[in-house]
């Protein structure tokens, strides 16, 4: 999650070190085979970097790299597929491990895993076949306004089931799962937690009058009330770790931080129980035309710069052992309670009939 505010920069950028963190070659990914190049790299919106650490890679190697925005996460890897074996860049940034087996099936990736995958944290797995590297990891779930909860005198929902409270009519806004990464997530949630009653589900949401947005920044920036967004509606689904993002940009941080008065807590919260974790991979695109700098770009995410600068520009988890999480990060990231999963292999089964179902039920 990026929130997209140009005024701001990460203070202490991370630049990369021509050895030990930076970029790693090997004999087929070497510097002069690439070098005054230009690399084409699709991803979703809230991809972002510190730009003194992209200006390291692209000084390091002589690659200019060309960022491509693919809408959110599902538009992106759809787009991707529409091109496929004959894409529109190299390397695509930003397929969770919900959409992986798609990607399988229609041949988009040729396998590829940066050469610090020894480096990965014990608890992310990098995919059968190794056709893509892990990046970043997040939990998606439900966030609320303190203030909209607290000027009411009303309890944020504690749960999953207290959405379809009648106490919570009209307050949640959700993406859809067709065309959002996170909407996905979220759908998976419920079936995890209610199984076959997933739909019931649903329907009890619909009838409490949820809105569907398109995509994430639709929804957080335009439908939610809390923190930096404009909207009216006081629970939305994002991530776990956007309460420390609206602390960090805010316009009060630098000034709180230096006197030693950060606020006690964010101004928006995490719902427990509401939560689904996605890991974010990134693979070199079958039919690119650098697929020696797509390599060489997919080893730079998974190094020390970039891994470092991953919490305070996307407000996500680093996936490399070691790495430290800033304090901001730490302090204010919601408690997610319970993290729900499902075996990939159901999600790879069931995925298509999941989300026709929900359609079905919430846009009839």
């Amino acid at each position: 999650m990026k929130r997209i505010l140009a005024l701001i920069l990460v203070a202490g950028a991370f630049i990369i070190s021509g050895c030990g963190s930076g970029v790693e070659t090997s004999t087929d990914t070497s510097n002069g085979q690439v070098a005054g190049t230009t690399l084409r790299v699709l991803t979703h919106d809230s991809f972002d970097l510190t730009p003194e650490v992209l200006a390291a890679f692209e000084e390091q190697t002589g690659i200019t790299v060309e960022l491509i925005a693919g809408g959110d996460a599902v538009a992106m890897v759809n787009q991707a597929i529409l091109t496929s074996g004959n894409p529109v860049a190299d390397v695509l940034f930003g397929i969770d491990d919900n959409q992986l087996s798609t990607a399988r099936e229609e041949g988009l990736f040729e396998p590829y895993v940066a050469v610090d995958r020894d480096r990965i944290r014990a608890d992310v797995a990098v995919p059968a076949g190794d056709i893509v590297t892990p990046v970043d990891l997040g939990d998606v779930c439900v966030n609320f306004d303190r203030t909209w909860f607290a000027e009411r005198g009303v309890a944020p929902p504690s749960g999953l089931e207290d959405l379809a409270d009648p106490a919570y009519a009209g307050l949640l806004v959700v993406q859809n799962p067709a065309t959002s990464s996170p909407g996905l997530a979220f759908l998976l949630a419920t079936v995890a937690a209610f199984g076959d009653g997933y739909g019931d589900f649903w329907q009890q949401l619909t009838d409490n009058g949820v809105v569907v947005s398109d995509g994430w920044e639709e929804a957080y920036y335009g439908e939610f009330s809390g923190g930096s967004g404009e909207g009216q509606r006081p629970l939305v689904v994002s991530y776990a770790t956007s309460p420390p993002a609206e602390v960090f940009y805010s316009e009060s941080y630098a000034a709180d931080l230096a006197a030693g008065t950060l606020p006690a807590e964010a101004p928006t919260g995490v719902v427990p129980g509401t939560c689904f974790r996605q890991v974010e991979y990134a693979g070199v695109l079958a039919g690119a035309s650098n697929p020696a700098g797509a390599q060489l770009f997919i080893n730079f995410l998974l190094s020390d710069s970039v891994q470092s600068d991953i919490p305070l520009t996307m407000f996500v988890n680093p996936v490399r052992s070691g790495v430290a999480l800033p304090e901001v990060f730490e302090r204010y990231a919601g408690s997610p309670g319970e993290v729900w999963s499902l075996p990939a292999q159901q999600i790879n089964a069931a995925r298509t009939n999941w989300v026709e179902e929900w359609r079905r039920i919430v846009l009839g």
